[in-house]
C-alpha cells in the first residue's frame, strides 16, 4: 500500500513544483492556444494561454511510477507499464496535434486521418500487448471477455476483443477531449475517475483469487490490481496538482496532449481491471458530453434543426448565460455522483456476486 501513497503524493508534488516551470517555457516560446472564432465569445480572452499542459501531468505520473519502484524495490508489471504506453503514446498524438496548431496558427491540427492513424496505432498496440504476458496463473493484463465489474459471459475471441478495446480507447480519448473546453472541467472529472480506480485496485488486491482459499470463493480474476492502483493513484495525484494551475482562470491548458492521454488512461485502466462497461458510469460526464455532440450532429443532419445552442453541452450552457465557474462545479458535482453509484455498483456486484 505504500506504493500507492507514494505514487501519489509524488505525482502531486511534481506537478504542483513543474507546471508553474512549463508555463514560463511554454509562454517564452509563444505556444498559445488558439481559440475557435465560431466559440463562445467569453473564450477570446484566453487566445495566447499556453497549452500542451498535458506534458506536466504525463511527465510527473511516469516518474512518480518510476520512483515508486525505486523506492519500494518493487518489479514493474506488465498491466501497469501497458496503461502507462497507452497514456504516453496517446499522449504524444495529442503533442503533435497541439504543435501543428501553435506552430501553423490555426484552430486545426492534425488532419482528422492523420489523428485517426496515431490513434488507432497506439490504441491496437495496446489490446494486441494486452493478450500477451502470462503470469503464473495463465492471466494477460486483459481479457477476451466481456467485463462490467468483473468478467462475464464467453469469450469474445482475440480479433473482436481488440475491435471492441480499440473502441473503448477512440471513445475515451474522444470524449475526454470533448470535455476540455472549461477551465479545470475535464482535470477535475478526471481526478474523481482516477480515485475511483484507486479503490478498485485495492479491493481487487485485497478480494483476488490468488490469495482465495476455496476455487468457488468470490474473488476477481485481475492480473495486476495493485499496480493498476499504483498508477491511478499517480494520475490522480500528477492531475490534483496540474488543477492548480488549471482551475479558472486557467494558467495553462491541456491541450489534446493531456486529453487524449487522459482518455487512454481511463481505458486502459478499464480493460486491465475488468470494468469495461462500467467505466461508462464512472466516467459518465464525458459520456454525457460527448452524447450531447452526437445528438446536435445527428439533429442538425436529419431536421436541420439544433438541439442544444452549441456542442459539447458545456457551450451551452455557457450561451444561456451560466458562469464558467458554475458550470464546471455543477458538472463536477454530476462527476461526483457518476463516480459514487459506479463504486456502489462494484460493490455490490462482489457482495452478491
Amino acid at each position: 500500500m505504500r506504493q500507492i501513497l507514494f505514487a501519489g503524493v509524488i505525482g502531486l508534488v511534481l506537478t504542483l513544483i513543474g507546471t508553474p516551470l512549463l508555463i514560463r517555457l511554454l509562454a517564452r516560446h509563444g505556444y498559445g492556444q488558439m481559440i475557435r472564432d465560431d466559440g463562445p465569445a467569453a473564450h477570446h480572452s484566453k487566445r495566447g494561454t499556453p497549452t500542451m499542459g498535458g506534458i506536466a501531468f504525463i511527465l510527473a505520473t511516469l516518474i512518480a511510477y518510476a520512483a515508486t519502484k525505486a523506492i519500494t524495490m518493487e518489479k514493474p508489471t506488465a498491466s501497469g507499464l501497458l496503461v502507462l504506453f497507452l497514456t504516453a503514446g496517446l499522449g504524444l498524438v495529442g503533442f503533435l496535434d497541439d504543435y501543428i496548431k501553435v506552430i501553423k496558427q490555426r484552430s486545426l491540427g492534425l488532419r482528422a486521418k492523420a489523428k485517426l492513424v496515431g490513434q488507432s496505432a497506439v490504441g491496437l498496440a495496446f489490446a494486441i500487448l494486452a493478450l500477451q504476458f502470462q503470469d503464473s496463473r495463465g492471466l494477460t493484463p486483459a481479457s477476451t471477455k466481456l467485463s462490467f465489474v468483473q468478467d462475464f459471459g464467453w469469450s469474445i475471441g482475440p480479433v473482436l476483443f481488440v475491435v471492441w478495446a480499440y473502441f473503448m480507447i477512440a471513445a475515451m480519448s474522444n470524449g475526454v477531449n470533448l470535455t476540455d473546453g472549461l477551465d479545470g472541467l475535464a482535470t477535475g472529472a478526471s481526478v474523481m475517475v482516477f480515485g475511483a480506480y484507486v479503490f478498485i485496485g485495492v479491493w481487487q488486491h485485497g478480494q483476488n483469487c490468488a490469495f482465495a482459499l476455496t476455487a468457488t470463493a468470490n474473488c476477481y480474476d485481475v492480473r495486476d490490481p495493485l499496480d493498476l492502483a499504483v498508477v491511478a493513484s499517480a494520475l490522480m495525484g500528477s492531475c490534483f496538482g496540474f488543477l492548480w494551475w488549471n482551475t479558472s482562470p486557467a494558467k495553462i491548458f491541456m491541450g489534446d496532449t493531456g486529453s487524449l492521454a487522459l482518455g487512454g488512461a481511463l481505458a486502459g485502466l478499464a480493460i486491465c481491471s475488468r470494468t469495461e462497461m462500467l467505466l461508462a458510469l464512472l466516467g459518465g460526464l464525458f459520456v454525457l458530453i460527448t452524447l450531447s455532440v452526437i445528438i446536435q450532429v445527428s439533429s442538425f443532419r436529419m431536421t436541420g434543426k439544433r438541439v442544444f445552442r452549441m456542442a459539447p453541452l458545456q457551450h451551452h450552457f455557457e450561451l444561456k448565460g451560466w458562469s464558467e465557474v458554475l458550470i464546471v462545479v455543477r458538472f463536477w458535482i454530476i462527476q461526483g455522483l457518476c463516480v459514487a453509484v459506479g463504486l456502489g455498483l462494484f460493490y455490490a456486484g462482489w457482495v452478491t456476486g
